[in-house]
Order: C-alpha cells, then structure tokens, then sequence
C-alpha cells in the first residue's frame, strides 16, 4: 500500500492506516525530534504529540506538498511548542564548557553522524533550536525569531555561538586545539 493510499484511509477514520503510516514514518520523524530533544524520553513525547496532531488535524494538509514534508513540520513546530512551554529563559547567552560525547573522545575514531548529531544534542537548548531551524530546515533568521518570539538579532547570536561551539568541538576531536 503506498503513502497517498494510507493516508486516505487515516482521513476517513482508519486507525490500522493511522497506525501504518506511525510505523512507516516515526522512524525517520524520531530522528527529527532527536535534533530537537534533551533525552530520548522527550523526544519521544514530540513524536508522540506531534501524530496525535497530524491525525486531528489531517484536513489541514493541502497536497500541496510531500505528506512526509507536512509531518516533519509539525513534528519541528510540537517540539518548538514544547521548548516554549517549559522555559523561555534558555534563548538567553549561556557561556560554559560543552562536555565533548564520549563516543568522540579518541582521536584514532572517526566522526559519525551519531557523533555529530551527539555534539548537536550537547549544545544549549536555545543554540541547538536555532542552529536546527536555520540550518537543517531552512528558515530565515527572521522566520526563527518569529517562531520563537525572540529578535532576529538574537537568533543570529545564537547560531553564531552554536556554530563556534561545534567548531571548537570539532578542533578538539581532530587534536589541532584551540
């Protein structure tokens, strides 16, 4: 059965499509929430969350797009809500030592995705959102500060520090120092 097909069926009520399409899709939509998440636990709470408004709010989905594209959306934007909800606060300057993954602590290992999304997760929630939505989805600095309430300057400063982050990150892996 192809996508267009379970997805009909999860619009007219379906719930063994509605659990098809979770079991062809939450794979590849956890690993978006993984970017957006503190543990595995919440990032399970976005995907969790973040279906139960897709098959609420089916009927807003207009075939103007990929239904995959439309997902990962809502998933992005749940755990944008998510974020928001618990702490506005972490969008604020933070100035500490990031904690290097122990999976790329030994020079003679290579950097896999799993350690970069690893130093990704590591960054300070307000970095690691904006670095995210600019980044791997695309958005403008100015649509990231609407979405975040924030000023677009703000999200700037952000990325900026995710990035110098990642890079002293990465310097420190590769044994070049800082």
């Amino acid at each position: 059965m192809n996508l267009d097909t379970i997805w009909n069926a999860c619009l007219a009520g379906n719930r063994k499509a509605q659990f098809q399409l979770y079991q062809t899709l939450s794979g590849r939509m956890f690993s978006v929430c993984m970017r957006y998440a503190q543990t595995e636990a919440e990032a399970e709470e976005i995907l969790q969350t973040g279906f139960i408004k897709v098959f609420t709010k089916g009927q807003l989905f207009d075939n103007k797009g990929s239904l995959e594209g439309w997902i990962r959306k809502i998933m992005v934007n749940t755990a944008i809500e998510l974020h928001r909800n618990k702490d506005r606060r972490s969008f604020e300057p933070l100035a500490q030592d990031y904690a290097m993954p122990d999976s790329c602590s030994g020079s003679d290992e290579h950097l896999h995705y799993k350690d970069l999304l690893a130093m990704v997760t590591a960054l300070p929630l307000g970095y690691r959102t904006v670095f995210n939505l600019y980044v791997i989805e695309g958005y403008s600095h100015k649509e990231i500060a609407e979405i975040l309430s924030i000023s677009e300057g703000n999200s700037k400063s952000q990325l900026s520090r995710a990035r110098q982050s990642l890079k002293e990150q990465l310097m420190k892996i590769e044994n070049i120092g800082l």
